[in-house]
């Protein structure tokens, strides 16, 4: 897929699972409430300025909430595609119900989905998070600043593959930008 695509008109979505935040799984508190708007935002952002390619790794929290997100831009806007890379088949087998049927909704949703592996191993959430940055020349990342997990980890991978990095923090939601070196561009 790589190869069919402008990495500058491509954004991949990194962030904490719900356990990371103080309001957990309650999506209808206030800061989740918020947070999700803050996402939003800053997709429609992109969008507007010509990005029209989204890649989502479909892991519960942010990457689920991105992925709504860009469906819901996708109406008001039809160049936008989602596209799903996820690190095995059965990721969603031990959510909840109503967790399982947004990820299959918007697996329905999708412009493409592609698996990683087949089955689950140790490598595969890692395999995933690099493929997401390797497709995309900007990282759009929920971080807050933790050294540690997959998201630190996706982002010090993009640092290193010179990827323009846009983080909200979750908890103050400020957004802060990093820039790669003119030499490190996708």
């Amino acid at each position: 897929m790589k190869d069919k695509l402008d990495a500058n008109r491509c954004c991949a979505f990194t962030g904490h699972r719900p356990a990371k935040f103080p309001w957990k799984y309650d999506e209808k508190d206030p800061r989740c409430v918020e947070l999700k708007a803050v996402l939003a935002r800053q997709i429609d952002k992109l969008a507007a300025a010509g990005v029209t390619d989204f890649f989502t790794g479909m892991a519960l929290g942010v990457d689920t909430w991105a992925a709504m997100a860009v469906l819901d831009l996708r109406e008001r806007n039809p160049a936008i595609k989602l596209h799903c890379v996820l690190p095995c088949e059965g990721q969603e087998a031990t959510w909840k119900l109503t967790a399982q049927v947004r990820y299959k909704y918007i697996l329905s949703e999708a412009d493409s989905v592609e698996y990683v592996k087949r089955l689950y191993d140790g490598k595969c959430m890692l395999e995933r998070n690099q493929r997401l940055v390797d497709y995309a020349g900007i990282l759009l990342a929920v971080y807050n600043g933790e050294k540690r997990g997959g998201t630190a980890a996706t982002v010090r991978y993009a640092q290193k593959a010179g990827r323009e990095i846009i983080v909200i923090d979750p908890i103050a939601r400020r957004i802060t930008h990093e820039h790669p070196a003119p030499d490190k561009k996708p």
